[in-house]
Formats: C-alpha cells, structure tokens, sequence
C-alpha cells in the first residue's frame, strides 16, 4: 500500500521509546507534555528544518500516539500541561517549507489529522475526565496557538516577548488550518470584531491584551508563571473521576503484514485494485471469548477485540488516506459470527462507566468518525457470513450506501444493539441512526426496538440499506455502482460525500471540518497562496508574495 516507489508510505505506528519531539513526565495525577522538535527529525529532513517548534506530520503521530497512551496506560492522569522546553518559543505552528514543498492532498490530510489529534484532545476533556492547560512559555503562532486552543485553559508568561497569534492570513495568504478561527469565536467566544484585527496580526498579542480579548485565560510575569501552573493544574486534575492510581494496559504494536497492494492485521484486511482504485477494506469479528467484565477487560489488555480490531481499522484508514490518493472506492465487509459482536456489544454496555471501558468506546467511537472524515467513497456490502450486528453495523450505517444480499437459500442477516443508540455519536451530535432517518425520526426508535435479526427485506423496509437485489443481480449490481463511481470526479465526490454525511445541526467539530475541507481544496491550489510568486511559496525566501487582488 505505498503512495509510489519514489515516496516512502507514511507509517502512523510509533511508541514512547521512538519519540522525537515530545518529553512526557507524570507527577501524580497532572502529566506534563513538553514539546522540543528536533529540527533534524522531520519526516523529509532533506526539504526543511523543524525550527522553533515548528511540526510536521512526524510531530503529530507522536503526539497523537501519546494522547492514546495516556487514555489507556496513565488512568492516574487527571490533567495534562501542554508546554515546550525550548526557552522562549512555545510553538511556531506547521513548518511552511514542509507546506510549500508538500502535494496538495499531503497538505489536506496532514491538516485533517492535525484536526482530529486537537479534537481527540477536547474529546478526552468532555469524555475521558481528563482536562488540558497549555502553559505558553513564548511566543505561540498559528498551529501553537490552535495547539493551545484545543486545551481547556490556556495560561501565558508575560515576559514583554511571548505572544499569541493567527498570522496565516498576513503572512502566507492562507487561513489557520487547525480551527483556529472557529474556536477564537466559538470555543473561547471571542468578539467578531476583535477577532479580525487578532487575525491580522503578525506580531499577535502579549499580555493583558490577550486576557481581556479571550485569548488567553491568564498571564502571570516569569517568576510566578510555574507555581501558577502547577496550581492551576491541580485543580483542574482535582475533578476527574478517573482512578487515582493504575495501572494501565499496555498498547503494543500492529505491526502489519504488508506484501504488495495488501495488508493484513490480525482482525482488518485490506485489498487494493489499482486496476478500479478501490480497496477492498474486510474487518472480522472476534473467534476467541472476550471480556464479560471491567476487570475482564483489565486482564485482556490491548488484546481485547474491541481494542485491537479497531486500532487495526483506525491504522488502515490513516495508511489509506495519506499513501493511496488514487483510491477512490472503499468496499466493507464484516464477517463472522454476528452472535460474538453482539456478545461484545452487551459486555461495553453493561460496563461503560468503568474507565477502562469508557475509553475503549471512545476509541470506537473516533474510528468510527475517522471513517465519516474520510474523502473515500464507502460502499457496505453485506452477504451471507456478514458480523453487520451492533457496533460493526455502525460501519454500515457510516457508509454512502449500503447494499445487502437477499439470497434465497443463505440466510443473510443484520442487527442492532443499544451500542446503536447513543455510544458512537458523528461529529454533529447526532447518532448515525438520527442522521439516516432526520426525516422521519420515529424510524429511529422502531429500528433500535425491533428485537432479533433482520432478513435483507426487513432490513430494506426498516430503511437500513439502501438496496436488496437477489442472488441473481446481486453481481452485476454491485459491479455497476463500484463502476459508476469510479468515473465521477473525484473532488465532486469529495464535496458531495462531506456535504451528505452530516444532516442535521452544526458543531464546532463539523464548522471546523466543513469550513477547512472547502479552503483547503481552494485556497491551497490559487496562485496567491501556491502559485510561483504565492505568499506560501515566497515565505522565507527573497522578495515578497504577488497577488492576485481580484475577489472571488
């Protein structure tokens, strides 16, 4: 599964023992994670330098991987310190010549990552009982500042240098990529008008100014800075309801199997055609017993199926997005016993206020969202032999389309679970259910109720797949869809997919993705931002950026 011989796959694997750019410490219940790039360390070291906290893609998978780890190895950590060892520089954001020199769609996705990595951070506040505070020891721009925005209070040192700002728009002729802007005004309800001139702001903002615009929650002069965190840090870790002590499970290595256009881990299996750019995307349901109990769970650690197989997913889809461009199509099949997801379905719900398995459908639930934010189209087809019950379903239901074979001499079956009912919402609040049936929300209701399995035309009538040929059309049928999609542009299929997937009221989680999604896949590509003399292109270099001064 590799992007071309020239370009090396990304790999979204790392551990502790490989980091680079980030120094975690736990003392007691608060958990310090310090950033301090490696400015040789960058995923193209020969394209540019990491300098003054900057980050790249590289930086990200390792902070994501340590945001997973302390979900499931520190259940001590009540709170975490964002901060930096460099002295006087927090974070500059992303690298620009790591921009500039990188493809349009490794911009895209390595801002949607980035995303999702600042969104896993508000999702561990709202879930996880874990709360965030970003001590800002310098100056702090763009992606650093967004860094800082992701975290429930932000604290600066008022040292007459450190400062907070969004410069993209003045210097790069771009926007923040990383919700920004959407949380200065959503999240921390910053004034419209005071957000303007904050975005349009090189030098950004310093003390008091920043507390009485929102920017900041605090600032405190050099030599009360660290006893006010510290403070402050307690008493944010002081209302968790995690375990005060551990321990822990481990996260262990994927490690796939990787050998040609396939991929192979213990639960997932992905098949590549490059012939009709689809991928064939397969996950199975667990053979073995699982865990009936928390402490069950506690004792099966990272080998859990629910664990395991959706780590698994979660690596696929990131492999796909970043190193297969030119796979349009994603095909899903569940198989197995639907009896055994069920069984795991009752075990998460009956002991979902332990924190063990709190994260463990958080992590489902994330996957689950990685797949909504994905620009393939999905394609669920369920046949004879499908695990489509419960959780696995919701991967049906996150699909564009679901078709299901009615075979007259295979039973062919799907069902729900309570797992359907609230456990996994999208990004819009909302369960994949309400979003399906927005129009006729009783639907929900008489789905979720229905007791036992459905047959492919029950499953049709209850409005759960979109189509039921027989075993007769079933091939050509299906052929004829994959087919189809294949021919339509794929940047018309990505705007109408994003478009499609979340009906209903709007977050800050969808404004973020929708709003970023539509400047990306423009301004990225105009000359005033990528064009020769573009202010992406010219930053650092000799001369100024030429524009385009025409609105459109």
């Amino acid at each position: 599964m590799e992007q071309t011989a020239t370009t090396p796959p990304v790999n979204f694997e790392t551990s502790p023992d490989q980091y680079q750019h980030w120094k975690l410490s736990v003392e007691g219940n608060v958990a310090t994670l310090a950033m301090d790039v490696r400015e040789d360390a960058g995923l193209r070291p020969a394209d540019y330098k990491l300098k003054l906290n900057s980050y790249d893609l590289g930086v990200d998978i390792e902070l994501a991987d340590v945001l997973q780890r302390l979900r499931f190895e520190h259940p001590e950590v009540h709170a975490v310190v964002l901060t930096s060892l460099k002295p006087r520089i927090f974070c500059a954001g992303a690298n620009i010549f790591m921009l500039g020199t990188s493809s349009h769609a490794f911009k895209v996705n390595f801002c949607k990552f980035t995303n999702e990595t600042r969104l896993g951070m508000e999702d561990m506040s709202a879930h996880s009982g874990i709360k965030f505070m970003a001590a800002v020891n310098g100056i702090c721009a763009g992606g650093g500042y967004e860094l800082a925005l992701a975290c429930d209070e932000i604290l600066l040192v008022d040292d007459g240098s450190a400062s907070v700002g969004l410069p993209e728009t003045p210097l790069l002729g771009v926007l923040p990529g990383t919700g920004g802007l959407t949380r200065v005004v959503d999240k921390r309800k910053v004034r419209r008008d005071l957000a303007d001139d904050f975005s349009t702001l090189v030098e950004g903002l310093r003390g008091k100014r920043a507390v009485e615009g929102r920017f900041v929650d605090a600032v405190y002069p050099t030599s009360k800075f660290q006893e006010a965190v510290a403070t402050r840090a307690k008493e944010l870790a002081a209302k968790s309801d995690r375990p005060k002590t551990g321990p822990g499970i481990t996260l262990g290595p994927l490690s796939p199997a990787i050998d040609g256009d396939g991929i192979r881990y213990q639960y997932v299996t992905g098949a590549i055609d490059r012939a009709k750019r689809l991928c064939e995307l397969t996950i199975s349901a667990p053979v073995a017993p699982q865990p009936a109990t928390a402490d069950d769970y506690q004792a099966a650690g990272d080998q859990a199926w629910a664990i395991r197989a959706f780590r698994e997913l979660d690596d696929a889809l990131l492999r796909l997005r970043l190193n297969e461009p030119e796979i349009g199509t994603v095909v899903l099949r569940a198989t197995g016993d639907p009896k055994a997801v069920l069984a795991v379905d009752a075990s998460l719900d009956a002991n979902k206020s332990h924190w063990l398995v709190r994260e463990i459908i958080g992590l489902i639930r994330r996957t689950l969202k990685r797949v909504d934010l994905t620009s393939r189209s999905f394609f669920a087809l369920i046949e004879p032999g499908n695990a489509f019950a419960g959780t696995l379903f919701e991967l049906a239901l996150a699909a564009d389309r679901v078709y299901m074979l009615d075979h007259p001499d295979e039973a062919n079956t799907v069902q729900l679970s309570p797992m359907n009912g609230g456990a996994y919402p999208m990004s819009n609040g909302l369960t994949r259910l309400q979003v399906r049936f927005l129009g006729e929300p009783d639907s929900v209701g008489k789905a979720l109720s229905h007791d036992g399995p459905r047959d492919a035309p029950a499953a049709l009538s209850a409005g759960l797949v979109f189509s039921a040929p027989d075993d007769i059309d079933w091939d050509d049928e299906v052929r004829m869809a994959l087919e189809a999609r294949a021919a339509f542009s794929p940047d018309a299929l990505t705007g109408m997919e994003a478009n499609l997937r979340f009906a209903g009221p709007e977050t800050m989680e969808t404004k973020i993705f929708g709003r970023l999604t539509a400047w990306q896949n423009w301004i990225f590509q105009r000359p005033n931002a990528v064009g020769e003399r573009g202010a992406l292109m010219t930053y650092g270099r000799e001369g100024r950026p030429t524009f385009d001064f025409k609105r459109t």
